[in-house]
């Protein structure tokens, strides 16, 4: 006699009927790197399928996006310029300030959240302002508040430090609402590990460090309860959203993250997961859809609301086909 677990899986409809985890459009965030200067979009080789988008594309990129079903997307700036101050970085008409208002003026109801860190505008490639070979946090810390400031501004929903500088959300928080937008969102990057997913994303926002790695500042793999602190840190420092970073190979910490807190949380499957994906689905050895379907409700099984990733598009339209 069949058991009861057996029963309830034996159809199609029944596995429908009885399916405790469900993914859907609005659940995922669309990371979009935008180049300056750029006329149209530029291949990313080592993430197929992907683009630098130059700013005049990014209205059409919105709607296509929002009749998929996804409300939201995570902007990252490819500067034209960078020198050891990161000035481009809160310039009133940088690129992702450009971006904000194209992609507002396109789609009102698009949630736009924008990275706040300096990696990609600096000459050196690290997130941090240098003291000699060395990161100096507090140096850093108005510049990151400057620069979501710039955001803000410019219509960001959501401004999100991806620094790993201690004490920024406090920072930004404290610098909002001095300039009365205390209502801007923040998502931190609470739990930033220090991994090797991240190399096709540097490639794509040009923002490798020129020495050294970024080990003393962002999550050694091996930590667990050194994570747990600093999302209790960005909890009492003012976070609405949080973050883990990488995805796919830190479920623990997705669910870690979810018994600490109650606030909202994302899931960043990062580039290197995308890139794997799409690298083995190119050679015939996985099925691409199947894979990114069960990728994605492995991220909500273990607790987080939203999913931050670049198949979002295409996961929108497979989810809207079910």
């Amino acid at each position: 006699m069949p058991s009861i677990l057996r029963r309830l899986r034996r159809t199609e409809a029944m596995r429908s009927l009885m399916r405790e985890t469900h993914v859907r459009p609005l659940d995922l965030v669309y990371p979009i790197f935008v180049g300056e200067g750029l006329t149209q979009p530029e291949v990313i080789p080592s993430m197929p399928g992907q683009f630098r988008q130059p700013v005049s594309s990014l209205g059409i990129l919105a709607k296509t996006l929002q009749a998929a079903g996804v409300g939201s997307v995570l902007l990252f700036g490819v500067p034209l310029t960078k020198d050891d101050n990161a000035t481009a970085a809160t310039h009133k008409d940088g690129v992702v300030q450009n971006a904000i208002r194209a992609i507002k003026d396109a789609t009102p109801g698009m949630v736009v959240m924008t990275d706040v860190c300096i990696c990609a505008y600096t000459t050196h490639g690290h997130c941090g302002v240098l003291r000699g070979q060395e990161i100096d946090n507090d140096a850093t810390l108005p510049l990151l508040s400057a620069m979501a400031l710039s955001h803000a501004v410019s219509g960001a929903d959501v401004v999100a430090p991806s620094s790993m500088m201690d004490e920024q959300v406090g920072a930004i928080r404290c610098a909002l609402g001095h300039d009365g937008l205390s209502e801007i969102a923040i998502m931190g990057y609470s739990a930033k590990f220090a991994s090797g997913f991240y190399g096709p994303f540097r490639d794509a926002a040009g923002s490798a460090p020129s020495f050294g790695d970024r080990a003393s500042y962002q999550h050694d793999p091996a930590n667990v309860r050194h994570a747990r602190r600093e999302i209790v840190q960005d909890v009492e420092e003012g976070a609405d959203i949080l973050m883990v970073k990488p995805g796919l190979a830190y479920l623990d910490i997705v669910r870690l993250a979810r018994e600490t807190s109650d606030l909202p949380l994302a899931a960043y499957s990062v580039s290197g997961e995308y890139s794997m994906i799409k690298a083995a689905a190119e050679k015939g050895w996985l099925d691409e859809k199947r894979i990114v379907l069960e990728t994605l409700t492995s991220f909500k099984r273990a607790g987080a609301n939203l999913v931050i990733t670049y198949h979002a598009l295409e996961a929108a339209r497979w989810l809207n086909d079910c």
